[in-house]
């Protein structure tokens, strides 16, 4: 499992893995030219904004999470030497995570006084961006697998990403803007169900496009 999860690591960063961190972070840069300067509308939206960026940057690798190892037949020579489609799915959601995850944090210090955000709501946007990122990489995995070998398999893959995202969308911004409101608990609620069963919905996919 290491070893796999190490895998996706080295293969996100010999591509361009700082691409989703660089858009998270120009999107925050031009939310304020759409929406103008108005400090206390920023400090509402903000939040709803950086979600909506986190999500998008989590989309942008969905074309090489899972097709490139399908068309190269590592996922049949990781089957023939016993490893479970679920195992490599879960390897492949942890790899991800560590590949934009992180990044995307370090991305939302700079970004988050561009929209309004004050330096004492910062730690809960972290937390809850960081919670939530998880969940983003669960179901950017899950959606590869089921459009793997599609043609145009990332305008699909964000079709069919989007409506299931939407709740986790909501908690997580929710979390971030507001302490008092319980969508922290909520939304880790959201990311635990993802990742629970992410996994299993890819491995699904990869058996059923042996077939």
């Amino acid at each position: 499992m290491a070893a796999l999860v190490a895998r996706e690591v080295r293969r996100a960063f010999a591509g361009p893995a700082w691409l989703p961190a660089i858009f998270f972070l120009l999107v925050a840069a031009l939310v304020p030219f759409a929406v103008g300067p108005d400090a206390r509308l920023l400090a509402r939206i903000g939040p709803g904004a950086l979600w909506i960026a986190a999500l998008t940057a989590a989309l942008l690798p969905i074309e090489r999470l899972v097709e490139p190892d399908r068309a190269d037949g590592v996922l049949d020579q990781l089957m023939l030497r016993g490893v479970a489609d679920e195992t490599v799915a879960a390897a492949k959601i942890a790899g991800h995570w560590l590949a934009f995850g992180p990044l995307l944090l370090v991305a939302a210090i700079p970004a988050a006084p561009l929209i309004g955000i004050a330096a004492a709501d910062l730690p809960r946007l972290l937390l809850a961006l960081g919670i939530g990122s998880a969940g983003l990489a669960a179901l950017a995995v899950a959606v590869a697998a089921l459009t793997a070998g599609l043609p145009r398999s990332g305008a699909l893959g964000g079709l069919l990403l989007l409506p299931v995202a939407v709740p986790l969308l909501i908690f997580g911004a929710g979390a971030s803007g507001d302490a008092k409101s319980g969508a922290l608990l909520l939304e880790a609620a959201t990311v635990l169900l993802l990742i629970a069963g992410a996994p299993f919905v890819a491995g699904a996919a990869i058996r059923a496009g042996r077939t």
